[in-house]
């Protein structure tokens, strides 16, 4: 399906990034994690996934909350594949608070990284997609970028500017008249490690069992009840990356049980 396509997927190494990538190298994609540490770990991370799926699976490390290093992320990834076919900005942050009290510091950060690294990994690979005629760019969002939460100013505020930006991108990509597509998928609640370590302290905080928990504050506006999974967000987007979706382009795709039909 996605034999020989080159893909960086930012913020790679756990959570909604690998699963994306681990779908992206099962369907014949060479593909580069990416993460903020440099670190063995990362880079075992990625030889790990190599050797499950038999693609070309590289580490490139990056921190996404700044610009530059968010170019040199493509920049080297052009070097070492000799183009980019297939761009997933995952990268992301979050912070709970009201507004009143939410640190300016944390607000820069969420921007700097579920925004402005979106901005940046694309105006890097956009002219090398133009040029070769064909380029999937897909940006994780969530449904935070089409509602709103309480105390989530910065996530949502930047969720909305990633729905937004991608569909900029896919216009002008149209105006050019090349197959180049831009598209936001918009998750729900997704089962990862990090949502199922904060089980434990929800269970202490509201004096509720883990399936109390789940029901009555996670899912909560789920109304399918169940949490979305990473294999799942993972083939959304190696869809939209695929021929068939050529003709899918400027807008979003909710994987969130309903949350945003309420």
């Amino acid at each position: 399906m996605l034999d020989g396509k080159i893909a960086i997927v930012t913020g790679s190494t756990s959570g909604i990034g690998l699963g994306i990538a681990r779908v992206l190298a099962g369907k014949g994609a060479s593909v580069v994690l990416n993460d903020h540490t440099h670190s063995d770990e990362s880079r075992a991370i990625a030889a790990d996934l190599a050797k499950e799926t038999g693609a070309d699976v590289r580490y490139i490390g990056a921190d996404m909350s700044k610009g530059e290093a968010c170019a040199r992320l493509v920049e080297e990834a052009e070097a070492a594949f000799g183009r980019v076919d297939i761009l997933v900005n995952n990268a992301g942050i979050q912070h709970v608070e009201k507004i009143e009290d939410f640190p300016t510091g944390k607000w820069d950060a969420i921007l700097a990284i579920n925004l402005s690294s979106a901005f940046h990994t694309t105006r890097a690979a956009m002219a090398g997609m133009k040029a070769r005629g064909h380029g999937r760019i897909v940006n994780i969002a969530s449904a935070h970028g089409l509602t709103a939460s309480p105390y989530k100013s910065a996530y949502v505020a930047a969720k909305h500017g990633v729905v937004g930006l991608s569909k900029v991108v896919a216009l002008e990509a149209a105006e050019a008249r090349v197959d180049v597509t831009c598209n936001a998928v918009c998750p729900g609640y997704v089962w990862t490690p990090l949502v199922e370590a904060q089980l434990a302290d929800q269970m202490r905080a509201n004096d509720m069992t883990k399936d109390e928990v789940i029901d009555k504050v996670m899912l909560t506006r789920t109304p399918t009840r169940e949490f979305a999974t990473v294999e799942q967000i993972g083939e959304t987007t190696a869809f939209l990356c695929s021929d068939a979706a050529v003709q899918i382009t400027g807008t979003t795709i909710s994987v969130d049980g309903g949350w945003t039909a309420l």
